[in-house]
């Protein structure tokens, strides 16, 4: 195979692992205590296999962007495999991926801002123009988090991405707080396992490993590419030691009662509830960029805009005009569905099923099965047992969690 020469410039060891924490360590930690309550403790070893197989897959991903020196992004994979329809479905898969993650995000804003504020009075413009107080924050939210949106250096996005790291930490620090000193305590017992509740566990757990839209991009924006499995063996240990953590100490704080979101379930008017709160709204705003820079990137490739470094100032000007344009216009479009849509936990588990099962399970593996075999024309057995017994359980958390993701929302109208 053909290896890409790595560049000489590009983001460090260090900011790569920032940004890929922050790709993997999404809104999934809020929804990881829900998720355990409806699979059951039992459900803990499906979290982990699925951990497992995305870390794999990630490998897989880096390996076909490693076989030809034209493979840049997700979308170029699928085209190298199987032509210009597998380009089609890999974006496809991929944008829509983001794309909905990103209105789990303004839901989660709108949420949160509300148990904080039920009744803020000094946003009443914003919730009349919306429609309504929880409405009303996801405008504002969407409006702070625009600027972000605008920069297209992943060694900027880093620094964003850094701050996300540590609203993590912060984050599951101040629950365990909660849990420990609040009165609270940890006196659920939960269930072993519940086996109509898996459906949904599975589908969360997928969501809470769904960074692969973005690692191709991780990856060729690397100084030393050689590291990248490195950096993504980093990232999954901490991202799947914090989501496990919080699923555990949650579910043995609130058992069955627990909500879509664990910081909605936390007693009001304690400091480390407040402080909980505070960096989940810290969180998307991290993040919301490292989502939206894909999609956005995909659609000034389509507009010729590339990277904006020829044509003279003045094209570099309008190219850069027109660049905002294209992200303004996808914070809008993401904001006026996260204003329709208030189902978090449902619309969190139908993007982990349908879409994240797809994206990090079957793709990755179809399409390096596809590729390997036609440079080399010879696989391990490992391998394509491996690749194999992995899109057979992708599908069926893709049949079975869309299914039951689907079965709640119509029952929620």
């Amino acid at each position: 195979m053909e290896t890409n020469t790595p560049p000489k410039s590009g983001t460090s060891f260090l900011k790569t692992c920032f940004n890929g924490v922050n790709a993997l360590s999404g809104v999934g930690i809020l929804s990881m205590p829900y998720a355990l309550s409806q699979g059951g403790w039992l459900s803990l070893a499906i979290f982990i296999t699925i951990a497992a197989i995305c870390f794999y897959t990630g490998i897989l991903l880096q390996r076909c962007i490693d076989s030809s020196s034209l493979v840049k992004t997700y979308p170029d994979i699928g085209e190298l495999a199987f032509g210009r329809k597998g380009r089609i479905t890999v974006a496809a898969f991929m944008y829509l991926e983001l794309y909905l993650v990103a209105i789990d995000f303004l839901i989660l804003e709108g949420d949160n801002l509300e148990k904080l504020f039920p009744n803020a009075s000094f946003f009443s413009s914003f919730h009349r123009i919306a429609g309504g107080t929880r409405q009303g924050f996801v405008l504002l939210f969407a409006l702070l988090v625009l600027p972000t949106t605008w920069f297209r250096s992943l060694d900027l996005l880093a620094y964003v991405s850094l701050g996300g790291v540590l609203a993590s930490a912060i984050l599951v620090a101040s629950v365990l707080w909660v849990g420990a000193a609040d009165g609270v305590g940890f006196r659920e017992g939960g269930v072993a396992v519940r086996w109509g509740g898996v459906p949904t566990a599975m589908s969360l757990y997928a969501f809470c490993f769904s960074g692969h839209a973005v690692f191709p991009m991780i990856y060729t924006g690397m100084r030393n590419r050689r590291m990248f499995p490195h950096v993504l063996l980093i990232c999954f240990i901490i991202c799947t030691l914090a989501y496990g953590v919080m699923g555990v100490i949650g579910y043995l704080m609130y058992g069955g009662s627990l909500r879509s979101q664990v910081t909605l379930n936390l007693p009001a008017r304690k400091l480390s509830s407040s402080i909980a709160i505070y960096t989940t709204l810290i969180n998307p705003f991290t993040k919301f960029a490292l989502l939206i820079t894909p999609i956005a990137e995909a659609i000034e490739g389509v507009l010729g805009l590339g990277t904006a470094t020829t044509g003279g100032k003045p094209a570099q000007y309008r190219a850069a005009a027109v660049s905002v344009s294209v992200r303004t216009a996808l914070v809008v479009s993401t904001t006026a569905v996260a204003l329709a849509v208030p189902f978090f936990a449902y619309v969190v588990a139908l993007t982990g099923s349908f879409l994240s099962a797809t994206a990090t399970m079957l793709l990755p593996c179809a399409c390096y099965l596809r590729i390997s075999s036609r440079a080399s024309g010879k696989l391990g057995v490992l391998e394509i047992v491996a690749c194999v017994g992995i899109i057979v359980l992708g599908l069926g958390v893709i049949v079975i969690g869309t299914y039951s993701s689907l079965k709640q929302i119509v029952q929620s109208f």
